[in-house]
This record gives structure tokens, sequence and C-alpha cells, in this order.
């Protein structure tokens, strides 16, 4: 029996619990096939929390988080409380969240399934091959900045700070040369460095590193170019490292290469192993309860936390060949599916994968 590994759960709002319930599956059919062991601990977070505890990050959930080695969270926020103060606003709750748990970083691999590319908007043949990772800085930029409202003579102005040191450039892309190493060995660095100084610096940064990773193949890319690229040639890329907000944007456009956001996986990692898994997706408030959310993403942030955290690559790849096999028998939920009356529920789609989940 291997050593007892803790994973706080946050179903979250909307979707959410309904997704995290299959991830939960997945999670128990890995015990059994490969003798993991492993004690998971529910939590409130986001909207649910801002109802039942005044606050979208109560101090019981940081006290779970922090205990555990790693976290699973479905989705949180919904339209119930988009009029709320600042600070009863569940994306408050998100940037506090990273903050307290020191993840600067956020990992969104974009790939395609060769059966899901009819579903996406390019041609199959641009989308061919397309297998990347996005790496976000997430606590830092303009997101974190200082952030002010002042008059002028010609009215009132609003002022955000984008403001990045060098150790906060350095550990992120340290990170994504190390990630490229384990990959296609090419990585793009996506900047503004013809316009903004905080670019400038992130590029020097860049280049001052690069000779310490002679394997990989270092390409400067500026982010509007890189937004036009994405689409015209997703292929060629391998792992793309940015700041905030950049990632932001870019991170969701790669995601829509796939077809559906209700396919991708994401991780938010700090120094260490620890890391904080969750879908791409929101809470997708409209659909709750139905069982029509599609829970493979939470499924493959699960594959990710495995790999990522764990060390338990095995099973990860076993995860992510059950989908792969499930997809091809040309199992869809809503989200994917042509004939929408033929679509799963959330429940039928993670059987189907806890069924399809085999050793090796």
């Amino acid at each position: 029996m291997s050593e007892t590994k803790k994973i706080a759960v946050i179903s979250g709002d909307g979707i959410g619990p309904e997704v995290v319930a299959e991830a939960e599956k997945v999670l128990r059919r890995a015990e059994e096939l490969y003798g993991y062991s492993f004690e998971t601990e529910h939590a409130l977070f986001g909207g649910i929390a801002i109802d039942e505890k005044g606050t979208p990050l109560p101090e019981e959930t940081l006290k779970v988080c922090k205990s555990a080695d790693a976290v699973l969270l479905g989705a949180v926020g919904g339209p119930k409380w988009d009029n709320n103060s600042k600070e009863l606003r569940p994306e408050t709750g998100l940037l506090g969240i990273r903050k307290e748990l020191g993840l600067f970083s956020n990992l969104r691999p974009a790939v395609v399934f060769d059966c899901l590319k009819e579903a996406s908007t390019l041609k199959p043949e641009v989308l061919e091959g397309t297998d990347l990772m996005v790496v976000r800085e997430l606590t830092g930029g303009i997101y974190f900045g200082e952030k002010f409202r002042r008059e002028t003579e010609h009215g009132e102005e609003a002022v955000d700070t984008c403001a990045y040191n060098v150790a906060e450039v350095e550990r992120i892309v340290r990170q994504a040369f190390e990630i490229a190493q384990g990959r296609r060995k090419k990585l793009a660095s996506v900047d503004k460095a013809n316009v903004l100084e905080t670019s400038r610096l992130w590029r020097e940064t860049v280049n001052r590193i690069a000779p310490d990773y002679p394997d990989v193949e270092l390409e400067h890319v500026l982010v509007d170019n890189c937004a036009m690229q994405l689409l015209r040639r997703p292929a060629s890329f391998d792992v793309i490292v940015t700041e905030n907000m950049f990632g932001d944007i870019l991170s969701d456009e790669a995601a829509m290469l796939t077809g559906s956001i209700g396919m991708l996986a994401s991780a938010s990692l700090g120094e260490g192993s620890f890391g904080l898994y969750e879908p791409v997706h929101g809470s997708a408030p409209d659909i709750a309860g139905q069982g029509l959310a599609n829970p493979i993403a939470t499924i493959l942030s699960l594959a990710l936390m495995f790999r990522t955290t764990f060390g338990y690559g095995e099973a990860a790849d076993a995860i992510e060949a059950a989908v792969a096999k499930v997809l091809d028998e040309g199992h869809r939920t809503a989200d994917i599916a042509v004939d929408k009356s033929k679509a799963l529920s959330t429940s039928q789609m993670g059987d189907l994968i806890v069924a399809a989940i085999q050793k090796a």
C-alpha cells in the first residue's frame, strides 16, 4: 500500500459538484487498480461559501488546502453574485487562494483529439498534431498591481499598474523551460517588448536564463502575433510561457482550438509538488443540476494531478487513454455531440471512462 495522499476537494458552484463527483469516481478506480491511498476532505469555496460563511474564501477552507498535498477544484461563480461588492465576489476568492497557497504558475494543456477535429471551428488540417501547453504567470502583472481612480480636468481616470520583478519572471520561465525539456523541447516566450517596459524586462530575463537550457529551442513572439499564429499554425507550438493577462487571454484562445472548453484541464502550481487542479470551464449555472455538463476536463485535471504532484505517471496515462478510448468509440456529452438526442449525461460519461481505465 502506497503512502496516503491528502486531497482537498472543492466542488464550488454551478456544475462544479457534478463534474467533481465524476473525478472522484476515477480517483477511487485508481486506488483499486494501483493500490494508491487517497484521503479526501471537502471544503466550501466561491459563491456557496459566500452564502453559507459570508466570504468566498473561509479560513477553514484555507486550512484544509494548506494541510493537503493537492487541491481539486470544480468551478466557482455565477450571476447570483455578480452584483456583490468586490470582497464578496467568487473571483476575489480565486485571486486570494492563489496568493495564500503561493500558486504562481498556471498550466493549461490544449490537445486536439483526432475524433473531435470536426468540433473545432478551424479546419482539421490546421489542427493536425496540435498538442501544446500554456504556462501562465499567475500572481503578478496588471491583475495584482496597484489600482486607483482619480479626478482629472477631463473627468474621472482609472489606473491599473502592471509590475514584474526579475525573481517573478525567472521562476516562471525556468519552470517553462523544464516543462519543455520533458516535451518536444520548444519554448515560445510571449511578450510585448516593442511597447511595454515589463515585457522588455521579461525578455531580458528569458535571454539570460536560456543558456542554462541548451537543449530547448527558444522563440520570442509578440502577443498579438501569437494570437494570430495560434489560429494559423497551432501545431507548431509546444510550450508557451507568458505573463498573467496575456496568458489569461491566450490560454482561452488555445482552449477553443479543441472544440469545447469542457475538454481542458489546468494546474496551478507553486514551489515544490503542491498544486491546485481545475477544469478550464466555468460554473455554467444555466445547465447546473441537469446532468448536461462534460466531466472530461475535471477528469483530465485529476490525471494532471497524478502526473505532476504525485508522480503517478502510469495512472495518469491510463486515465488519459480511457478518455481517448471513450471518445474514439463515439460517446459524447451535449457540448461535443453532433446529435444532441444521443448525448450522454455527466454521470454516464464518467461511468464509461471509469470502466475504460485499465492497468497496462
